[in-house]
């Protein structure tokens, strides 16, 4: 009788991540810029700074050798055109060299801030791995995986993004706006200057307005790519539940529902892409056409040089290639601050279950268990466990019996901390849970569950997954003990063998017996069996129990069962309905009082013995 009492989703509902807001990201970003303690990491940035400013102020000298070069060839005197067409070479190369130091300028400047963009990158990853670990069960249970991996994946990303272009190409190009439109009113006249500042404001001002309204849109594709991916690797994962029902179509129909919402978001950021670039053309065209008619004039009337003419085209060319790119940076820096917002936002979720300051790790002497007047419940209206008092002695093996949701598994999931009970205590040699280090838990408890998942790798690595460091004599050890060493060593790559994603090459009493073996191999003081051999088969059943048996000398067992010929030799059964203990004792005390249990094992007996006949 599976215990199906982990957060009903009826009663559990996900609690949404709150985006970080765009200067709450910003904030977080920079102590990664300028992380306390790590010098070469400062350096760095401000070298990549100084390059930075070198490569601006040569890209601003250079078209002031080009107007250089273009008045020393408009001269008309013949006797002096020799001179003068070796000045014009001279100051041509200069340009040249010009233009080629501002770009070497630009790849130093990559060149150098690269590593501290990807130490941030791989810090950041880490902490929101490291953090979604800690994240309790309840959160995990009611959060799309798919969804997760998509909001680290674009937070990632986003990060390099904002890195880089808002380091390098934001603020570099504020400082060379103001240079030129400085420049322009001291050599030309502010009317020159007021052009290229209304054009710019104009600029930018269409620019964020329309891209504010692209983000709502990209925002809304964002969860439609979300939602599709969901869909795709919620149903790649249940893929032999999709064909026992021959649901290919269902599904495909549905993750097609999900796309149609993408394709219809993707459609609407195209054509809003569209008119924003044509706004933006037109604008920067109009003003570098009035800044141009006004320099010809002005050449016309002899008060301006062809090289001044020049000069200002390449200043307006110089800032409008830019200015196009802003658009774009724009954009991708205002997406990537809302999916670095999701990711922070995420990162900002508080772990339901923490360790106290201080906390201290749990000393295991024998492993004895006490449930203190345990209440619980995954949601406030909806009590599981309702004033659970139990004692385990160190080193004694027992056995929960009941119905499905009466509180078996919660009970499993409390001891390992996976949840703190709302009522009561539950100590391990006389020291409550939450007053000890999870991790300390974690380490003393080995848990054998009915539904046994495995990495997408190897069979060694799996087991091997019981204990860092096991030598492969170990590991072979606690194949033997779980009935599988023979099974694997018959298989063409032996223990180098491929499980596949969730072991789905294996038979379920195949993953079962890794789970077991891999547990064998923790070694742990106390042992939850969580119905460990219902996916076996009889005879395997019965030489796995001797193996359980044999390991759980010394060790505090608790066990789940379905079959309660698997428990009848366990040191105490207790039996739960609806979240309290109705009845305890030894097997046989239990059936002499004709209760609950002894109608359970009437009723299994009979349906036994209903499957012998048939057979």
């Amino acid at each position: 009788m599976r215990d199906t009492t982990k957060a009903p989703a009826a009663t559990v509902t996900a609690t949404p991540v709150k985006s970080a807001s765009g200067m709450q990201t910003i904030l977080r970003v920079l102590p990664y810029l300028w992380p306390e303690g790590q010098g070469w990491v400062k350096r760095r940035v401000i070298l990549a700074l100084l390059m930075l400013v070198a490569s601006k102020m040569v890209s601003f000298v250079t078209p002031m050798l080009y107007k250089q070069a273009v008045d020393v060839l408009a001269k008309d005197a013949p006797d002096a055109a020799t001179l003068m067409g070796l000045a014009a070479v001279g100051l041509t190369v200069a340009y040249g060299m010009a233009r080629l130091g501002s770009v070497l300028f630009g790849e130093l400047r990559d060149a150098v801030f690269v590593r501290v963009g990807q130490r941030a990158l791989r810090q950041l990853a880490l902490e929101t791995f490291t953090h979604i670990h800690r994240l309790s069960l309840r959160y995990h249970i009611t959060r799309k995986t798919g969804g997760l991996s998509r909001i680290i994946e674009r937070g990632v990303k986003g990060v390099d993004f904002l890195l880089r272009f808002t380091l390098f190409s934001i603020g570099p190009l504020i400082i060379e706006l103001s240079m030129v439109s400085i420049f322009f009113a001291v050599v030309f006249g502010w009317q020159y200057a007021a052009v290229v500042v209304v054009t710019i404001a104009l600029y930018v001002t269409y620019t964020f307005k329309v891209t504010e309204w692209r983000v709502q849109i990209r925002r809304k594709m964002n969860d439609q790519d979300t939602d599709a991916n969901q869909k795709a690797i919620d149903s790649l994962l249940n893929y032999e539940t999709v064909k026992y029902f021959n649901a290919e179509k269902r599904e495909a129909d549905r993750y097609d529902r999900a796309m149609e919402g993408y394709e219809s978001a993707a459609v609407q950021t195209g054509q809003s892409l569209a008119a924003l670039n044509a706004g933006q053309s037109f604008i920067i065209t109009t003003g570098l056409v009035i800044v141009m008619v006004m320099a010809a004039k002005g050449v016309q009337a002899g008060a301006l040089t062809v090289g001044d003419f020049v000069m200002v085209n390449a200043y307006m060319i110089q800032i409008t290639m830019p200015l196009g790119f802003l658009g774009t940076v724009y954009r991708e820096i205002r997406q990537a601050l809302v999916d670095m917002g999701e990711m922070f936002g995420l990162l900002g979720q508080p772990a339901e279950v923490m360790d106290k300051p201080g906390a201290k790790p749990l000393a295991v002497a024998g492993g004895k268990v006490e449930l203190d007047g345990v209440d619980f419940g995954y949601d406030p209206n909806r009590a599981i466990l309702k004033g659970v008092s139990l004692t385990i002695p160190a080193g004694h093996r027992v056995a929960l019996v009941g119905p499905s949701g009466s509180g078996k598994s919660t009970i499993a999931r409390l001891l390992f901390r996976f949840y703190d009970v709302t009522g009561g205590a539950i100590r391990i040699d006389g020291q409550d849970l939450r007053d000890v280090a999870q991790s300390s838990i974690h380490a003393s408890i080995g848990v054998v569950p009915q539904d046994t998942v495995l990495f997408n790798d190897t069979v060694r690595y799996n087991i091997a997954y019981g204990r860092a460091g096991a030598t492969q004599d170990e590991i072979e050890a606690a194949a033997r003990g779980a009935r599988i060493h023979d099974f694997i060593v018959s298989l063409p790559e032996g223990y180098e063998t491929k499980v596949g994603e969730r072991g789905l090459k294996l038979s379920g009493g195949e993953k079962q017996r890794v789970g077991i073996a891999r547990t064998l191999l923790k070694n742990p003081p106390i042992l939850i069996l969580d119905e460990a051999t219902s996916a076996l088969d009889t005879q395997t059943e019965r030489d796995i129990q001797d193996s359980l048996r044999a390991m759980g000398e010394g060790r505090t067992v608790i066990t789940i069962a379905h079959r309660l010929s698997t428990i009848a030799d366990a040191d105490e059964i207790v039996v739960l309905e609806q979240g309290r203990i109705v009845e305890q004792g030894r097997h046989e005390d239990l059936l002499a009082a004709g209760g609950r249990y002894a109608a359970m094992w009437a009723r299994q007996s009979a349906e036994e013995e209903e499957t012998l006949a048939a057979e």
